[in-house]
């Protein structure tokens, strides 16, 4: 059928008074477009069958049928382990058999077109007033690459809409909100984020079907034009006119279409049938209608079956008998038939099986009639692999299309009966995405699985903290590296560096940061007694710079055994006084250093403390003494590198502790100001091996989130994060892990302490550089990250030594 295009005589509209001009002009051309229906004996508005939507979310779609739309994430079914996967599966049964015969559901899958520009406009980073433009230009490019590898032009969603029976709305509202929220709460056990669907926004996803071929034609609409304009919901999601000139396919504004409906046709399904289709990179809408049976009614259809069956079967060995052969030589498909129904009574019966009534239908598109027709081939193809047929549907392209709307309405009579395992076989989940459309959300690759952007913000985390793992060479520093220049282009935070091998100057120098080089040749200083009035949130900031001393007392003077408990009261009695004199008067000449816990120490009548003054000595008198001095660098920079490559062994640790304690006290002052602070840590299990310095450490990242800061621990040794009980609450305080390559151990122990599947363990098994798996809050992704190598940011950020000389080369 076509809609022809009469030319109508002009409505009479008075359009509200309160519209801007945009508005006034948008609902103007949606008058003029409606005008021209007028003429024509059956209108492209008039084919979209619902009666009202109201601005709740309930569309009355028959005289007494009323709908509701809920949207319903992705969860990570395909990557799961196998266990895991049946827990699912088992779950999805019982959330099918929630559904009685009185409600009718359907579940949508939209793939659509997005509109480019709106798309890349949410990845572009915006300029500010730093003279840092030009690398955010390189870095936007460099995401607007990465994107057109991915699929990312297609936007995938998920819907269930469900109707009940109801004489009017009041009756209906109650019954519709009790079903809702037993469907949210089913969701909700399975994992899955769920939302009701408003007025608005059913319409606009009605809108945006239409109008799959014309992504920038965005959805304008408001509840308060529609009284003084005299136009209806439906002439703000319409589109210019449907055309149906044969009987396989339609024309829907400027993209051409066809429908199909799966005959579903084999012995076993395959949870992998849906995902097949959903992974087809065209725009598409895959449906399906799922009628409840009353088990009654189900269980005594089967049984007449049977007794058909049985009576056949009676015939045909009467025939048998007459014919003078044996009677047990019946037609195999009627041996078939019995059996098969004898099962599904049993199941009915005794295994908490229902029946169901489906309709699968696929919507294909294409730009063109050929595009259109390689579309419905792979899906053909799809569909054929599993062994069903996808055909299509002879003159019912219009009913065809209109069920496929969200509303719940099905006007195709082709149904199967499915019980509910063969009908829970579609499993709607397959693989989340991670793409958060917000201000500060980094960039940390491409899903392995869809090659779409990963972009999330960890400050949307309940706990920010994070681990960057991987073996030398699989691309730690280099993740480090692109998420702090990430972070430094969109954010405000101060970041700050814990550099053990000075890989990171070049980054930090190209944005004008402070980068502090820590050496016993160095004359840049930081004072590990420094301290501020918000150190702690307790009354008392000394108590936990005691920690602290005790911590780095500890590294000097505890040998294997650790400090002994009298030294430890020593060194607290001494620090207590030692302060007593600056928050008295609080000016930086009165800041104490570590030659005044030197002498306090000597001052006291115990051995213990005489012994602790003795090993601090060549730190404070001796060839050691760098952090015997005042603070004399700017670490007021936005962002900082404390460079202590220089350090030896024994050294590196008391360095990584001080740099901590600073970062610390950074949080601290940021906290006040509403400002976050990023604090990255190389070689993070140094701190970790000393009884006191790992509590410490705890301690410091259980505080983190509280205080703004977001630390990050980069480290190739993960026994060391569970060298103790205590070590391991840096684990379960981190909801942010990046997985690169790991060693055979360390795999196992990533897997028992995150539920990784087998599956998911192959990502980060002998994997290239920048590839491994990513735990953001409960989702776990693979990823890809191959970094354009043509960047300046790149030949920055590398440390392979060839990338490295090829620079120098040049």
């Amino acid at each position: 059928m076509f809609f022809m295009q009469k030319k109508p005589a002009p409505r009479n509209v008075k359009l509200p008074a309160n519209l801007t001009k945009s508005e006034r002009k948008q609902v103007q051309r949606i008058v003029d477009l409606a005008s021209k229906n007028d003429g024509v004996p059956r209108t492209a508005q008039q084919s979209i069958p619902f009666e009202r939507m109201f601005p709740d979310g309930i569309c009355r779609v028959g005289d007494n049928y009323y709908t509701r739309t809920v949207q319903f994430q992705d969860i990570n079914y395909q990557l799961a382990q196998q266990e895991d996967k049946t827990a699912i599966f088992e779950e999805w049964c019982s959330f099918l058999n929630f559904f009685d015969s009185s409600i009718h559901f359907e579940l949508s899958f939209m793939n659509m077109a997005t509109d480019a520009e709106s798309f890349e406009k949410s990845i572009r980073i915006p300029p500010q007033k730093d003279g840092y433009n030009s690398v955010r230009a390189e870095y936007t490019q460099m995401l607007k690459t990465q994107l057109s590898q991915g699929n990312n032009g297609l936007t995938k969603t998920k819907y269930l809409t469900f109707g009940i029976e109801a004489d009017s709305i009041k009756q209906a509202k109650p019954r519709l909100a009790h079903v809702m929220n037993d469907i949210l709460n089913n969701f909700r056990q399975l994992g899955v984020m769920a939302k009701p669907l408003n007025g608005k926004e059913r319409l606009k996803l009605m809108h945006d079907m239409f109008h799959m071929g014309e992504p920038e034609d965005r959805f304008r609409f408001d509840w308060k034009w529609l009284a003084k304009s005299g136009l209806s919901v439906k002439d703000f999601i319409a589109p210019t006119a449907f055309a149906f000139p044969g009987s396989r396919y339609f024309q829907m504004g400027n993209l051409y279409g066809a429908m199909s409906y799966l005959a579903i046709t084999a012995s076993d399904l395959s949870d992998q049938l849906l995902k097949d289709f959903l992974d087809m990179e065209s725009s598409q809408i895959v449906t399906m209608h799922i009628q409840s049976v009353d088990q009654t009614e189900a269980i005594k259809t089967v049984k007449h079956t049977i007794t058909e069956l049985d009576r056949s079967k009676i015939e045909e060995q009467k025939k048998a008998v007459r014919s003078g052969y044996d009677m047990d030589i019946i037609p195999s498909d009627l041996a078939t038939y019995g059996k098969d129904a004898k099962a599904l009574l049993q199941e009915l019966q005794s295994q908490n099986e229902r029946m169901f009534l489906i309709t699968f239908l696929v919507m294909n598109t294409g730009k063109t009639k050929q595009e259109l027709e390689t579309n419905v081939f792979q899906a053909s193809s799809i569909a054929q692999k599993h062994n069903c047929m996808l055909r299509r549907l002879s003159y019912q392209q219009e009913d065809a299309l209109m069920s496929c709307l969200p509303l719940a309405k099905n006007l195709i009579e082709i149904q199967r009966a499915l019980t509910t395992s063969s009908t829970a076989i579609f499993v709607p989940f397959t693989t989340q995405e991670l793409f958060q459309n917000r201000k500060e959300a980094l960039y940390y690759g491409l899903n392995a699985l869809s090659n779409n952007l990963i972009m999330v913000d960890r400050k949307a985390l309940k706990n920010p903290n994070g681990l960057i793992l991987g073996t030398p060479g699989s691309g730690k520093s280099f993740s480090a590296k692109r998420e702090i220049a990430n972070a430094f282009l969109v954010t405000d935070d101060d970041i700050i560096i814990c550099d053990p091998e000075a890989e990171y100057t070049a980054l930090v120098q190209k944005f004008d940061g402070q980068v502090i080089h820590i050496s016993p040749v160095s004359t840049q200083y930081i004072n590990p007694m420094d301290i501020n009035s918000n150190y702690s949130e307790e009354d008392n900031p000394v108590a936990l710079k005691a920690d602290f001393i005790l911590s780095l007392c500890e590294l000097i003077v505890g040998g294997k055994e650790g400090l002994q408990p009298v030294e430890k009261t020593v060194i607290d009695r001494c620090v207590h006084q030692i302060y007593q004199n600056y928050f008295n008067d609080p000016r930086p000449e009165n800041m104490p250093l570590l030659e005044d816990l030197y002498f306090a120490l000597l001052a006291q009548e115990e051995k213990e403390a005489h012994h602790v003054a003795t090993a601090l000595e060549i730190y404070v008198k001796g060839s050691l003494n760098l952090f015997n001095h005042r603070t004399n660098v700017d670490i007021e920079n936005r962002l900082v590198c404390y460079d202590i490559k220089e350090l030896g062994k024994q050294l590196k640790k008391i360095g990584m502790l001080i740099v901590q304690d600073q970062v610390w006290g950074r949080v601290t002052a940021n906290r006040s100001a509403g400002k976050a602070t990023r604090y990255y840590m190389d070689e993070f299990h140094l701190l970790l091996k000393e009884e006191q310095t790992a509590a410490y450490s705890v301690e410091i990242w259980k505080r983190f989130r509280k205080w703004g800061g977001i630390p990050t621990g980069i480290t190739q040794n993960v026994k060391d994060l569970l060298s103790s009980h205590e070590v391991e609450n840096i684990f379960e305080n981190s909801d942010f892990i990046y997985m690169l390559n790991q060693a055979a151990g360390d795999r196992q122990i990533l897997a028992r302490q995150l539920n990784i599947s087998t599956h998911q363990l192959s990502y980060v098994t002998h994997s290239g550089e920048g590839e491994g798996l990513l735990f953001y809050g409960n989702v776990i992704l693979p990823f890809v990250d191959h970094f354009p190598t043509d960047l300046e940011l790149y030949r920055i950020m590398t440390t392979k030594w060839i990338d490295g000389s090829d620079e120098k080369e040049e």
